[in-house]
């Protein structure tokens, strides 16, 4: 079993204060958290680990135990003391015998709200510190009863079809769920800018637990349709705009709808060419959990060819190609 270096985990120094660590932890469980990187399975496992560093070094007791054996844990668990100078005072003859020494771990509700199921915390850190996951006792070590095992429930997963306007806006969606028997109606938000693919998380909305344990997850499993104008493509998004040949020879100005429901006015020089793309900053996707961040909108010129010429209309036509004639 690996040790771990959790100060190398959160990029501080063996002699880094409590506020140097906590502001550590603060800017890496932002860069990192679910549910600004959906999807991601680095980020989560990255996120699991920051969150273990933190419950070390951010608890002056752990620290405290972690500093004092470091990588001779091994040796401490197997026989009780860390080289041949005996335990660290306060642990009794080592934190898995029977011994005076009493200690506790706190159970890792907050990882288990953000991943779900047990093992949260990695095997060292088990052994390490005697975590053993939620229901198990975290007390006395000298009594060595442990609590009966509690089960939790099942995650389940549904999916979930999105319009690409709600998944700019936000939105959310109203779902039947039963708890000990009786039906009832749960309300789920979906963040603006979700992607499709995205697993967007319900806590304890899942499978019912045996013996008292917490229910599980519900996880929506969003599927963005296709749109009739618009593309998308990450945080950008690409559609044509349809311009008049005229306008496109002249110059002019075209109407450019938005997700947001509003209409952009694009200026389209003299002699524009068919599939000429035009760049509208900031009117794309938001990124979730940060709406002023957006992508952009590429508008693609698309020439509108008349349909039906009237007699006026033709004669200017036939005109224009005498004029091209002569020149030619």
């Amino acid at each position: 079993m690996e040790f771990k270096d959790y100060y190398t985990t959160l990029g501080v120094s063996k002699t880094a204060s409590d506020a140097d660590i906590k502001r550590a932890y603060r800017k890496l469980a932002r860069q990192f958290h679910p549910d600004l990187n959906p999807g991601d399975k680095k980020a989560e496992a990255r996120f699991k680990e920051i969150n273990e560093a933190n419950e070390v070094l951010g608890d002056a007791e752990k620290r405290r135990k972690y500093d004092e054996l470091g990588a001779n844990w091994r040796q401490y668990e197997q026989t009780g003391a860390p080289g041949a100078g005996g335990a660290p005072p306060g642990y009794g003859g080592g934190p898995f015998d029977g011994g005076g020494g009493q200690y506790r771990t706190v159970t890792p509700e907050e990882m288990q709200d953000a991943f779900g199921g047990d093992g949260s915390f990695s095997d060292f850190f088990q052994a390490f510190f005697g975590g053993g996951g939620p229901g198990f006792s975290a007390g006395n070590a000298r009594g060595g009863a442990r609590q009966t095992r509690q089960t939790r429930g099942h995650d389940l997963e549904q999916e979930v079809d999105l319009t690409l306007e709600e998944a700019f806006a936000g939105t959310t969606r109203r779902l039947a769920s039963t708890r000990d028997g009786q039906e009832r109606s749960v309300e789920v938000r979906i963040p603006a800018g979700v992607k499709d693919g995205a697993r967007v998380r319900a806590a304890g909305e899942g499978g019912p637990a045996a013996r008292g344990g917490r229910a599980g997850d519900l996880y929506l499993i969003v599927r963005v349709l296709p749109h009739s104008v618009f593309e998308r493509r990450g945080q950008d998004l690409y559609m044509k705009v349809d311009v008049p040949v005229t306008t496109a020879v002249l110059g002019g100005e075209a109407s450019v709808p938005t997700l947001a429901g509003t209409a952009l006015r694009l200026k389209i020089p003299e002699l524009t060419a068919n599939g000429r793309t035009f760049r509208l900053r900031g009117h794309g996707m938001p990124s979730v959990g940060k709406p002023a961040e957006r992508g952009d909108l590429y508008a693609s010129v698309n020439l509108q060819i008349p349909t039906a010429l009237s007699d006026e209309a033709r004669a200017q036509y036939e005109a224009l190609k005498a004029l091209e004639d002569r020149r030619s």
